[in-house]
């Protein structure tokens, strides 16, 4: 399989969100970590076994195809790796009720980074079909946390997730290693933290 083509670090257009903790929902507040979105990261064509074979490379187990649930929900075991390619589709991270909530678009050649305890859900499939391969670090296995009560203790388990040793989709180089000064500069959005 040809490896999968990039868009350079230094054209990568880069969304960059802190999400503060709202009722239950940890979000990004405990490890501050940021929601990254890297928008058209890689070519909207990109089949996803060439994208399940690319985040291999890079330490991340691909688990499935298939769109996002649309109730709200987080992981408190792993950090979660989403690229789409097929669709497009209006997401929401954080929360409903969550002032510091983002909802934003998203469409086939976009790759988003979603840390473990930030709430996310599936608000409209805008064309119908929307698909994303999911991967995780390797030996991490997901866990579905909703945000309700008795679900307290897996706060504390979020901010003892490790953050991601690569990039997922540019190795040893890319938003995911980068300090908080290059990812506001690149980014924005990175003042909450």
């Amino acid at each position: 399989m040809p490896p999968l083509t990039l868009t350079p670090l230094t054209s990568l257009c880069l969304s960059t969100h802190p999400i503060p903790s709202h009722s239950l929902l940890p979000n990004t507040t405990t490890h501050k970590h940021p929601l990254l979105i890297y928008h058209s990261a890689f070519p909207a064509s990109t089949s996803p076994s060439a994208l399940e074979a690319h985040l291999a490379t890079n330490g991340l187990t691909p688990q499935w195809r298939y769109t996002m649930y649309s109730q709200t929900h987080y992981h408190s075991t792993t950090h979660e790796v989403l690229c789409v390619f097929n669709g497009r589709a209006r997401l929401l991270f954080g929360g409903e009720q969550n002032p510091g909530r983002v909802e934003t678009e998203v469409s086939a050649g976009d790759a988003i980074v979603i840390p473990s305890g930030v709430g996310h859900r599936l608000v409209e499939d805008v064309d119908g079909g929307f698909e994303m391969v999911g991967a995780y670090p390797k030996g991490c296995s997901w866990d579905m946390c909703y945000g309700k009560q008795g679900e307290e203790s897996k706060t504390d388990a979020v901010a003892k997730v490790a953050w991601l040793p690569k990039d997922p989709l540019y190795g040893d180089d890319g938003p995911v290693l980068w300090g908080r000064e290059k990812l506001e500069k690149r980014g924005g959005g990175m003042s909450g933290l």
